[in-house]
């Protein structure tokens, strides 16, 4: 049963547009008068292939239609002359049309040189039928090299344009030529708001712009065929059952052929290994698509029992092939666009559409780079039914077209007027937000323990490893290797995707190199010590390395009680005590990478030592260190236990012993955590004098246990003016880790945000 595109013209422009035509014709004195001699206007439809063409031919038949207002003079070249892509220069003569001009203007190659020699041939013969034809206006349509050499020819020779679908955003060179073809149009019809938004940005004349939608849209929304099956049988065979089959169309990406390619093959592999019936149209001319079909060919798909390959389906077929379909899988603008209006879900893979606006029925898959992702992705879309689509048309295109050319006033100069208006986003599905988490590898060298953990992009802890950090060098970075390649590995069966590596150590950091200059007494044999090198090279990831005080800080910037505050400080208080620094949202590493020692303030000029060589520090009072130290001389002086604690013999005194004694009662621990919080007081005091912060964080275990006196402090010796800064207790659980991971999931998610 053979269906063409538009059986007969009369016939596509019934019910509300034939209303349209009766009431527009009153219009014909005044246009004709208008553009002087009552002369008709020529408008020269050029197109190129099947593809265009499927939009163009609406426009044709309604020009067609008023041969008292135009002329119409039909160009027919590229791909639509050639044997190996169906000829489809057959379905614009059984449509009836006249082809005033055929030229022949494919250099075959399939390659980039093929397609710069193509659009050259062009620019050669062009002339002389634009100089025969002489139209008052050219129809160009889309984001083809064909179609920018006819966009080139008729604005040197002053011939004005009107360009169909600019101001769409899809992904690869075919922006750069879209937008070339913009600049070079003197009128444009756009299909959606954004595109609308998007010509006005790029400072085309408001006043030269149509928003229609897309002519082919008049013929879908509109499209009924009750004999549906037939169409299915003749095309994938007589078992076929409508939502039971897929259809394929994919094309090579001429800025990426080779991993297009691969990509092919991968798809191919899916839909062989998911085992539907399957029809895969052959890829357009684009350089690569000779590797493609040899691909095709290499796994016998013209052979295999479930795939049908065919070079062109009629368009009004192919309408009913993708809207009766379980699935429609590649990279075609048909698949994001058109297919959108009968809500049949689509696999749109890679980046030659991705900045396309789609509906809700668009799964994107923009790294195709295994079958299993493909795989995967057909099982989540196969059979579904999403709603329609109108985005790109509302069946009303072709009329309003039609009025925008009427509207041409043929003695108005041609030069272009300009202005600056702001671009919108687009922002999409894509499957890697349904299959994986986005997220990190965080590391934490602290003095005792080495942790490492999976963090996603919200700062949930997937998973966390530890071990107690070794004490040499040779040992500690043989276990951070370990412990991230075996959590990478975990990362994979967890569905997480690992962006890079964040490092949170002691010590003084150049987080530039990602080298620790040097570290404290905790850590030994840590020194020079270039973190970034073995994990990049091992793990093949980027790695951000910094000191744990910042870190901390990093942390309540991304996930904590600092986000979204401009100026902040960050105490953290653990086995020894490390700050970092907030101002204008930055972190402050200072001239030699010593910014936010704060745990080395001084407080007391005979005060005990500290394990940095100096003395008084906050960090020689308050530190999980210090209190140790002080528990071991009470409890060697029988003075630490009370009635309910007792430590085991084998058990080391800690902190913790001296802070339960505390709580129990013993008035002398309790003095020496006064003290210890009244030495952090003294420094907080010194942080507001200094920096002026609108927020002091507290955080670490220590915390909890010295918020109070240290506001006590602040109240008692802060300067007015700063008393009114609050100070607060962490909320996060593990700052060093997420601070770690925040450095990783803010540099690498900031170029997609």
């Amino acid at each position: 049963m053979e269906i063409n595109v538009y059986p007969r013209w009369k016939l596509c422009l019934q019910g509300p547009h034939e209303l349209y035509f009766k009431n527009v014709s009153k219009q014909k004195k005044q246009v004709m008068e208008k553009n002087g001699n009552n002369r008709k206007l020529r408008v020269c439809v050029a197109t190129c292939n099947r593809a265009d063409y499927s939009k163009l031919a609406p426009i044709m038949f309604g020009i067609k239609m008023e041969p008292e207002f135009f002329e119409l003079d039909v160009v027919v070249l590229g791909s639509h002359l050639i044997d190996d892509y169906g000829n489809t220069y057959r379905m614009i003569e059984q449509d009836d049309f006249d082809i005033n001009t055929r030229l022949h203007t494919i250099v075959r190659g399939e390659d980039e040189a093929a397609m710069v020699e193509s659009v050259g041939l062009a620019l050669v013969k062009l002339p002389d039928v634009l100089n025969r034809l002489k139209p008052d206006i050219m129809i160009v349509h889309g984001d083809r090299f064909d179609a920018l050499a006819l966009a080139t020819s008729a604005a040197l020779m002053n011939i004005r344009i009107l360009h169909i679908e600019g101001g769409e955003v899809s992904g690869t060179i075919d922006d750069s030529i879209r937008h070339a073809i913009t600049k070079l149009a003197h009128y444009h019809v756009c299909c959606t708001r954004s595109a609308e938004q998007h010509l006005i940005s790029m400072c085309e004349d408001h006043d030269r712009i149509l928003l229609a939608g897309c002519p082919s849209y008049d013929k879908l929304l509109s499209a009924k065929n009750k004999d549906y099956m037939s169409i299915i049988r003749m095309w994938l065979g007589d078992d076929v059952k409508s939502k039971d089959y897929i259809v394929a169309l994919q094309h090579p990406v001429t800025t990426d052929i080779k991993h297009s390619i691969k990509m092919f093959e991968l798809t191919l592999d899916a839909l062989i290994s998911f085992n539907k019936r399957t029809l895969v149209l052959f890829p357009n001319i684009d350089a690569g698509s000779k590797e493609m079909v040899r691909v095709m060919r290499k796994k016998g798909i013209e052979h295999h029992p479930n795939f049908r390959a065919v070079k062109h389906v009629p368009f009004d077929q192919f309408i009913q092939l993708v809207a009766h379909a379980g699935c429609m899988i590649g990279n075609s603008s048909c698949g994001v666009r058109e297919v959108g209006a009968f809500g049949t879900p689509v696999i749109n893979l890679g980046t030659r559409q991705i900045g396309r606006e789609t509906g809700e029925n668009v799964l994107h898959v923009r790294d195709a780079d295994t079958q299993d992702k493909i795989l995967q992705a057909l099982h989540l879309q196969f059979g579904k039914q999403y709603p329609c689509s109108k985005i790109y048309g509302d069946g009303n295109a072709v009329p309003r077209i039609l009025k925008f050319l009427k509207s041409i006033d043929l003695q108005e100069p041609l030069q272009k007027k300009f202005c600056f208006p702001p671009v919108k986003e687009n922002i999409s599905q894509d499957i890697d937000h349904i299959l994986e988490t986005l997220s990190a590898l965080a590391v934490d060298l602290g003095g005792t323990n080495l942790r490492v953990a999976i963090v996603s992009m919200k700062g949930e802890i997937v998973k966390k490893y530890t071990q107690f950090n070794p004490k040499t060098y040779e040992e500690r970075i043989n276990l951070i290797l370990q412990m991230c390649v075996e959590a990478a590995a975990e990362a994979v069966k967890l569905n997480c995707r690992i962006l890079g590596v964040g490092i949170s150590t002691g010590g003084r950091v150049n987080p530039r190199e990602g080298v620790v200059l040097h570290s404290t007494k905790l850590i030994q044999e840590w020194n020079s010590v270039d973190l970034r090198s073995p994990l990049s090279d091992t793990l093949h990831l980027p790695v951000w390395v910094d000191n744990d005080g910042n870190c901390a800080a990093l942390a309540e910037r991304k996930f904590g009680q600092g986000k979204g505050l401009e100026n902040f400080v960050t105490l953290i208080t653990g086995t020894g005590i490390g700050g970092g620094i907030i101002h204008q949202h930055e972190l402050i590493h200072g001239s030699s990478f010593c910014a936010a020692e704060l745990g080395h303030l001084v407080v007391s000029l005979d005060g005990p030592d500290c394990s940095c060589g100096g003395r008084g520090c906050i960090e020689a009072y308050a530190s999980g260190m210090a209190l140790q130290r002080e528990a071991k001389k009470l409890h060697d002086e029988d003075l630490l236990l009370v009635e309910g604690m007792s430590v085991p013999k084998d058990e080391a005194v800690s902190a913790a012993h001296l802070i339960q004694a505390a709580k129990l009662g013993n008035v002398k621990a309790q003095s020496i955590l006064r003290t210890a919080g009244t030495a952090l007081g003294l420094g907080v005091v010194n942080i507001l004098h200094t920096i002026n912060p609108s927020l002091v964080i507290l955080s670490g275990v220590l915390a909890s246990h010295y918020i109070h006196i240290v506001k006590d402090v602040i109240r008692q010796q802060a300067l007015s003016s700063v008393q009114d800064v609050d100070v607060v207790v962490s909320d996060l659980v593990d700052p060093a880790l997420l601070g770690a991971a925040s450095m990783v999931l803010d540099y690498t998610t900031r170029r997609i945000c």
